[in-house]
């Protein structure tokens, strides 16, 4: 019978595992072997045997390490550990700016008046390619189209009198503004052939920003989802009457309506390494799509395909009827992948330094086509675009550490909207083209309580108001609404019920009395004072529930320079529709406790409407 020889699995190291082997062959080979001279053969084989110990036990203790975020260290890993976090690391941030873009035309004359030729206008596709004129050469894109024949609120056509002949305008000048982004624009295809499951295709480039789009040879649109069982995505459409008689009418702040659509054709895509981004397709075929199986018991409660006890069963939200296509996979097709290079600091380039179109004649076109040959060609070459301000926001992508940090903090919310802070946010970060929310609160519902609390916590009324053309506060349309209605159902919790209301403005003016110092210019003081006072009222620093303190404004106006004593400070209510006001009245002096004017019961908010006339002072003496 073998001896049960004791064995030390606590050995880490070369040092211990050789001390180790030393004391077993002292303990069960006494006989055979006792020279453990440096020099000896059996010392040979026990520092080879060390050795490879130590080297196994390295190797073993790296690859649990890898396991970890916080511990790990190679690239690929911490990269795959973000997305399995629900992080997405940054491999460069893309510079912004507004670009201003001006054209010429000639001029025509109409009833006696002359006005500009819009015959001559000109039209730009999108993702016009510019570059700025500076050592890095940067490139730059706008994503949407220009169209200098129209003109609306949110997308208008400044026209100004560029050259006059004898008392005659015989040119207009024609601005238009765009935003853009430091990127390039960059295509590559690939082919499929036989339907492969969970297809992928690696894109290798420096400064990937991310996908543009993907079609395939039949014209189809692939949509970008952030899990392969994601099966409804965000789709807009145009606010017209066509498409939605019911909100057709607030175009003015809502240009787009939000829908949702059913994508099969989906993609992911994952940064593998700073260099590589992949992207993966799912595992249907077209012949045998399973998502849009309608859900009931036989394919869910008692239909599922591995137990039969049906107590216990978790079921996902997201694929609760088991589908096995996750999407539906390229086959016998090529794939048109359009995706964007650039970014970084160096995109943050100082203003009027892009003046140079790219890609001009791929891109711009008349209107028309009967047009004066000589005159059309003037007109194309007064095509010009330049950056007044400084492009900002560039940066570089994350570093390793800063992964693993904005991974652990994305796994805590998961992209859903838990807190009321959360629905803020989330209503906040609606995109622009489907209007745009100025200010928001959230709070628990005070309707429907119970004897026990005051509060529903699990019903939120979100209060929101919006941004005129003029950037001053109105209630949101019903458009707007709808659209943050939308978003909103895809990230809220199961549980909660969210009520959109509109929230209450009360608009306000300021009558200020101070005491100037001698050898002061009362009228720059008076300006000064007022700067002040509309650089505090500004409605960007105000939020809904926000009170007016008034011992803040007796010192702010206390250190403008020439201000002596601020004698007194009175803020009224300006109301009436015809006015131009809220059609909200508030009694300020009952609102005011201990110099502090709250503000009412129900969520609203402060505002100056005009602060040019809203605000007044005047200089007294003693």
């Amino acid at each position: 019978m073998a001896e049960n020889k004791q064995i030390s699995y606590l050995n880490k190291d070369f040092s211990s595992f050789r001390q180790q082997l030393i004391e077993f062959t002292k303990t069960y080979y006494p006989e055979s072997y006792n020279d453990f001279s440096p020099s000896s053969p059996g010392s040979i084989f026990i520092d080879m045997a060390s050795y490879v110990g130590d080297t196994l036990s390295f190797y073993l203790d790296t690859q649990i390490q890898e396991n970890f975020l916080q511990y790990a260290q190679q690239e690929s890993n911490i990269f795959s550990l973000a997305y399995m976090m629900g992080y997405r690391p940054k491999i460069t941030s893309a510079a912004s700016v507004k670009i201003t873009i001006q054209q010429q035309v000639p001029s025509k004359l109409v009833g006696g008046v002359y006005i500009p030729d819009f015959d001559y206008a000109l039209k730009i596709q999108e993702n016009l390619q510019l570059s700025a004129n500076v050592g890095s050469n940067q490139s730059f894109l706008i994503a949407d189209n220009v169209d200098f024949s129209f003109s609306s609120s949110l997308d208008p056509t400044s026209v100004s009198t560029y050259l006059v002949s004898s008392g005659v305008p015989e040119r207009f000048l024609l601005t238009k503004t765009r935003n853009a982004i430091s990127a390039q624009l960059q295509t590559t295809t690939f082919t499929f052939g036989a339907n492969e499951q969970f297809a992928t295709r690696d894109i290798n480039a420096n400064n990937i920003i991310g996908i543009l789009d993907i079609t395939d040879s039949n014209g189809n649109t692939w949509y970008e989802v952030d899990y392969l069982a994601q099966d409804v995505v965000f789709d807009s459409v145009k606010n017209t009457n066509t498409n939605d008689p019911n909100f057709s009418s607030d175009i003015s702040d809502t240009p787009y309506l939000l829908k949702l659509k059913q994508a099969d054709r989906r993609f992911v895509s994952r940064f593998i390494d700073n260099d590589t981004l992949q992207i993966q397709f799912g595992s249907g075929v077209v012949a045998n799509n399973d998502e849009n199986i309608v859900p009931n018991p036989d394919n869910v409660g008692l239909g599922l395909p591995f137990e039969k006890d049906k107590l216990t069963t978790a079921f996902s939200p997201s694929n609760f009827i088991f589908t096995d296509s996750y999407g539906i996979a390229p086959s016998n097709t090529t794939l048109t992948v359009r995706y964007l290079v650039g970014g970084g600091t160096v995109a943050n380039v100082q203003s009027n330094t892009i003046t140079t179109i790219s890609n001009k004649n791929a891109k711009v076109s008349f209107l028309s086509n009967n047009l004066t040959t000589a005159t059309a060609q003037d007109i194309f070459d007064s095509l010009q675009v330049t950056n007044l301000e400084a492009a900002y926001g560039g940066g570089d992508g994350d570093s390793l550490q800063e992964i693993k940090q904005n991974s652990i903090a994305q796994f805590q919310s998961q992209l859903r909207t838990v807190t009321q802070d959360d629905y803020l946010v989330r209503a906040l970060s609606l995109p622009s083209q489907y209007g745009s929310i100025a200010k928001v609160l959230a709070q628990p519902s005070q309707v429907n309580t119970t004897p026990l609390t005051d509060k529903n916590a699990a019903v939120i009324d979100l209060f929101c108001l919006a941004f005129d053309n003029n950037r001053k506060l109105k209630t949101p349309s019903l458009a707007l609404k709808n659209n943050l209605k939308t978003y909103l159902s895809q990230y809220r919790m199961i549980g909660d019920t969210v009520n959109i209301k509109n929230g209450y403005i009360i608009n306000i003016a300021v009558d200020f009395d101070i005491i100037v110092l001698p050898n002061y210019n009362s009228n720059e003081v008076i300006v000064k004072c007022i700067n002040a006072l509309q650089g505090y009222f500004d409605i960007n620093k105000w939020q809904i529930n926000q009170p007016i303190i008034l011992k803040d404004l007796y010192i702010l106006l206390d250190k403008v320079i020439g201000v002596q004593n601020v004698k007194n400070i009175k803020i009224t209510n300006k109301a009436g529709v015809s006015a131009g006001y809220s059609a909200y009245g508030y009694d300020i002096e009952g609102a005011t406790v201990n110099d502090i004017i709250y503000p009412s019961l129900d969520p609203s908010i402060f505002e100056v409407k005009y602060l040019n006339s809203d605000i007044k002072g005047r200089v007294v003496s003693y």
